[in-house]
């Protein structure tokens, strides 16, 4: 009896790690995408076009409780949000120099007037499908320079799974240069990235400057600090702020927004260029990891300058998890194994 007993305890933990079904439901007339787990809204893919957003990104992204982890500010304002870099929107990739051309500062209100932009743009959906434990999206992207000739051309693959309490979503982006060599000039701002909501921000008691390539510098004011909990923590166990500029498979955000805990990570590929890449994962809720970009993370001691000459792929790999809860070291390293299988 006593083993039937233990038996039966186990059972709701089993069930609770299952997989759970995802929806994803398209809705042209919005522009956007919507993605569902358990029946609950995840998140969304919106490409409300260039006039509105210079990129197509995941937006918002919640818990599996429904909290919403992602910024509101510049579309959807929440009260005590910074109100700082127009261009961090929801979950997105992108890079500050690309031939020349400023893919990442690109927003309606760009920091420098006379810097060179480029845009993306989203041009179709390939495929979606539904499915018991998984659902997927295939997207279609140009990358143009400032005259809205192509550079580069992108194919993604979004894949999206979630248990109980955790959702997961791996982005496989290829890119393809078009008919001349592009370069991603070894730079800080880059390029699979996060903007989080206020409370997974890191306390902050000082003001803070960020200067972009360009030279341009953009103010992080002091804010209230109340409820603000946020915590990086990489597989080196390095904490804080600390785990920008460090080489890892991965970084964990933990905090919490009210009662509940709250996990966000990213989680490199072994397969992507700059292997393990360089977290640019900020205090005040910028959480980004740049694979291209080396120079500036490790004080001038490595420069990458990655090419693609004409016609050439290269394909990136990165996954998000987020958790309500709390998520250890090792969960995070059988997460990471998990996702090096993929592709």
């Amino acid at each position: 009896m006593k083993k039937i007993f233990l038996l039966f305890l186990l059972v709701p933990a089993i069930v609770f790690a299952q997989t759970k079904p995802v929806k994803i439901v398209r809705d042209d007339a919005n522009k956007k995408i919507e993605v569902l787990v358990d029946g609950k809204p995840f998140t969304s893919y919106i490409y409300p076009g260039p006039d509105v957003l210079k990129k197509a990104v995941l937006y918002p992204v919640r818990t599996s409780t429904g909290t919403l982890i992602t910024r509101g500010w510049p579309l959807d304002p929440r009260s005590g949000e910074r109100i700082d870099h127009p261009h961090h929107v929801g979950v997105w990739f992108n890079y500050e120099d690309v031939n020349g051309h400023d893919f990442w500062n690109n927003s309606n209100t760009p920091p420098n007037p006379k810097a060179i932009y480029g845009t993306i743009v989203h041009t179709g959906i390939k495929s979606i499908k539904s499915g018991k434990n998984k659902g997927s999206l295939v997207v279609t992207a140009d990358w143009l320079d400032k005259d809205g000739k192509i550079m580069l051309k992108e194919t993604t693959t979004y894949i999206f799974q979630g248990t109980g309490n955790q959702r997961i979503t791996d982005r496989i982006t290829t890119l393809t240069a078009a008919d001349e060599e592009v370069v991603f000039k070894d730079v800080k701002d880059g390029a699979f990235a996060i903007r989080l909501a206020r409370q997974l921000e890191h306390p902050s008691t000082k003001a803070e400057i960020f200067t972009d390539a360009s030279g341009v510098a953009t103010k992080v004011p002091s804010l209230d600090n109340t409820g603000i909990t946020g915590s990086y923590r990489n597989k080196e166990g390095i904490e804080g702020e600390d785990t920008w500029a460090k080489r890892s498979d991965w970084v964990n955000l933990r905090g919490k927004m009210g009662d509940e805990k709250i996990s966000v990570a990213i989680i490199d590929h072994p397969k992507n260029v700059g292997y393990p890449t360089y977290w640019h994962s900020r205090g005040y809720g910028l959480f980004a990891a740049n694979p291209y970009g080396q120079k500036v993370f490790s004080n001038g001691k490595e420069e990458l300058n990655f090419k693609l000459a004409p016609n050439q792929s290269t394909t990136m790999r990165f996954r998000l998890v987020v958790t309500s809860g709390e998520v250890s070291d090792a969960e995070m390293n059988k997460l990471t194994a998990d996702f090096a299988k993929v592709l």
